[in-house]
């Protein structure tokens, strides 16, 4: 039996869509954070699954991946920074209540 990218490709598309409804549906931020992360994990896959069988003894993907990574986790640590700000000012982290931030 052959396993084909197939095999690959679904758990990464399943993963991206749940991203996608989870941010979309969310109202608290942290929620809405994690749904993106699973978006970009999705992707991180998605660059493994395609150097892998593309370019089977190269590493660019894998390169890809950790520069992704990197940058996830930067983004992270700022989107939290803004959620701790929002939250000592409005006492609550919904979406709704973001343009509070002005003030």
């Amino acid at each position: 039996m052959d396993i084909t990218i197939l095999y690959y490709l679904l758990p990464s598309l399943f993963m991206f869509c749940c991203g996608i409804y989870g941010f979309i549906t969310r109202r608290n931020m942290i929620a809405m954070l994690i749904s993106l992360e699973l978006m970009l994990n999705a992707v991180d896959m998605n660059f493994v699954i395609f150097n892998r069988f593309l370019f089977p003894g190269q590493l660019e993907g894998m390169f890809f991946t950790l520069f992704a990574i990197a940058l996830a986790a930067a983004e992270t640590a700022l989107a939290i920074a803004i959620i701790i700000n929002l939250f000592r000012v409005s006492e609550n982290i919904d979406v709704r209540d973001a343009n509070k931030m002005k003030h």
